[in-house]
């Protein structure tokens, strides 16, 4: 429910207030001019979270947008998400003006099914969006001894913030529209080895580009695909 009328909102409020919780701003780090790393605290023991669990924000009377937890330790009390700031769109408004001490309500996390702990094999694509995704899977999938690639379509000015992020066998693209040319997602290394045809894929990010990835995918790979369009262009959205 990225849009509703002010009234849904607060009646939607009002239901889950009694499981909602805060939470205050302690950190904010720009890793580029439009991506932004938030670290929170507030209590989250007794919140359930796995591998892209994700919490909605109201960013304003009428709008809610979803941003992925990209880390937390409920012992500690702390919580990070990493938000991409595009231009004057509701999420991105709300997210570039928290500041340290601001103080947010948050509805318990909701998990998206993403991880199969009985995959051998995970290639994680995405973008700028993306980037909270890969965050959150990265502990495990070394914890658990998964052979794993990322594969990031970024802007050029954000390039460098996969080895900031510290993300491990991960492949930077160039965000031009490659990936939604079919035929050069073909030819791609990756996709013509059969060393990772049983792999279980998550594309995420820009949906265009996840349509033409999946569909490539479909008739080669025989493991697993979850695709999760998050943006698309002309549609209003983060």
């Amino acid at each position: 429910m990225p849009s509703a009328p002010k009234w849904v909102f607060d009646i939607f409020d009002r239901v889950l207030s009694s499981k909602s919780s805060s939470m205050v701003v302690t950190k904010v780090e720009f890793l580029s001019d439009t991506i932004k790393k938030i670290q929170f605290r507030g209590n989250f023991k007794k919140l359930n979270f796995g591998v892209g669990s994700f919490i909605d924000f109201r960013v304003s009377d009428t709008e809610a947008r979803r941003y992925t937890v990209s880390y937390v330790d409920a012992t500690r009390g702390i919580l990070e998400l990493i938000a991409h700031l595009h231009g004057e769109a509701p999420g991105s408004c709300f997210m570039s003006k928290l500041g340290v001490d601001d103080e947010v309500d948050i509805n318990p996390p909701r998990a998206y099914k993403y991880y199969d702990p009985s995959a051998e094999k995970y290639v994680i694509f995405g973008d700028e969006t993306s980037l909270g995704l890969a965050c959150s899977f990265l502990p495990v999938l070394i914890k658990n001894r998964h052979q794993f690639q990322f594969y990031l379509e970024l802007e050029e000015k954000n390039k460098h913030v996969a080895e900031l992020l510290q993300l491990q066998n991960c492949k930077v693209f160039e965000k031009n529209g490659l990936f939604s040319n079919e035929k050069w997602i073909e030819e791609l290394p990756l996709v013509q080895s059969s060393e990772w045809q049983q792999s279980n894929f998550i594309l995420t990010g820009n949906a265009q580009s996840v349509r033409a990835f999946r569909k490539v995918l479909k008739a080669r790979n025989k493991g697993r695909i979850v695709s999760h369009g998050y943006w698309l262009k002309g549609k209003k959205g983060l």
